[in-house]
């Protein structure tokens, strides 16, 4: 078995063999790439069965950069699609960000990244084609795949190609995106990074979006992603009109599940992103990310945002969309409400059901430590 995940070239030239295209568009990546492999050779300690995971994870973000290169091509027309006033759910993580992005996905004037698009971007194709479609069928075999060897990350946070998710999978393929460090000990690409201008990344985000719309040129985007806390000025650089939820809940409670959720996700791939090290690294990574987006927020006006609770929307989630849309004078119809009330009343039994126990000493941290992190 593999014991390193590979070098920039030979990343590249992996993807190039996966895939039978060779453009991956301007060199804005290869830096971060390096960057990145980099603090995996000197921070952490993969096991073979993490430097597996990890490469299949990069190369994944190569080859959806080369299916977008390639499809841009295909579809000119993508230039000219509209992506206006789009609204971006942020916030801690586990702090309702994913149950609220998929109520507000469910108008069906709005419309959300599902994840296959991300993996395979095109010109999203009519949802009745997507069952006969092949690469529709191998992206939704994997996550089956997926579900039966890691039950109980389902439980903690279920995936399937069909679903929305978040668009850190488009920032990825820039190479700027916390998502890795996320899922391993990364501080020296934490340091690059934090240094890095993004809104490159968020140009090529857009730009994805066009191309991923081009059959729905007339819906409303609404896109969820915990990492635009690290960088609301390039978001708003790139989507001066954009409109931002940001989700509230007890840091101690957040901290405690998003550590639970990178362990349930690492398993077994490293011999130091585990137990206390996780801890650590997502109460300083997230600390870091909540300060900046403040620090930023006050610079736009305050109109842009609306601020969620946790325990309001857990208790009046209908409630808590009619709310937003009221405050960013949306329209909400009849049958944007009955789709989101189908939805609440799926989401409560069968796959959709959260099922996920925490603690904060799991990760050696102290309900004080947090406190102070995020006071």
């Amino acid at each position: 078995m593999r014991t390193t995940i590979g070098t920039v070239e030979d990343l590249q030239a992996s993807a190039t063999r996966a895939t039978g295209l060779t453009d991956f568009g301007e060199d804005d990546f290869t830096d971060g790439l390096g960057a990145l492999l980099a603090s995996f050779q000197g921070d952490e300690r993969l096991t073979p069965l993490g430097s597996k995971r990890q490469r299949v994870f990069l190369r994944g973000a190569l080859t959806a950069r080369l299916f977008a290169e390639a499809a841009w091509k295909r579809h000119p027309g993508y230039a000219g699609v509209p992506v206006e006033r789009p609204i971006f759910v942020t916030g801690l993580p586990r702090t309702g960000t994913t149950a609220l992005h998929r109520l507000l996905t469910a108008d069906p004037a709005h419309q959300g990244l599902e994840l296959w698009l991300t993996e395979v971007p095109q010109p999203r194709p009519p949802r009745d084609t997507w069952a006969d479609d092949p690469v529709f069928q191998a992206v939704q075999a994997a996550y089956e795949r997926h579900h039966v060897e890691h039950p109980e990350f389902m439980g903690v946070h279920y995936m399937s190609a069909d679903m929305v998710e978040e668009c850190w999978q488009l920032l990825r393929q820039s190479m700027r995106s916390i998502s890795f460090e996320c899922l391993a000990h990364l501080p020296s690409y934490s340091a690059w990074l934090a240094g890095q201008d993004w809104t490159p990344a968020y140009r090529r985000h857009r730009r994805m979006l066009q191309l991923i719309g081009l059959n729905d040129p007339g819906r409303r985007w609404v896109l969820k992603n915990p990492s635009h806390l690290f960088a609301l000025d390039a978001l708003f650089a790139v989507y001066p009109d954009a409109l931002v939820v940001q989700t509230h809940r007890d840091p101690r409670t957040a901290v405690a599940s998003m550590c639970s959720l990178a362990a349930q996700a690492t398993d077994g791939w490293s011999e130091l992103f585990r137990g206390e090290v996780i801890g650590r690294d997502q109460l300083d990574l997230w600390g870091r990310g909540l300060e900046a987006f403040q620090a930023e927020r006050l610079r736009h006006a305050p109109s842009r945002f609306f601020d969620v609770r946790y325990e309001d929307f857990v208790r009046d989630p209908l409630g808590t969309v009619e709310s937003i849309y009221a405050h960013f004078a949306l329209p909400l119809t009849d049958d944007a409400r009955d789709a989101m009330k189908r939805l609440h009343t799926a989401s409560g039994e069968g796959r959709g059901r959260p099922s996920h126990r925490y603690t904060l000493a799991d990760f050696g941290l102290t309900p004080a430590q947090v406190d102070a992190r995020f006071t």
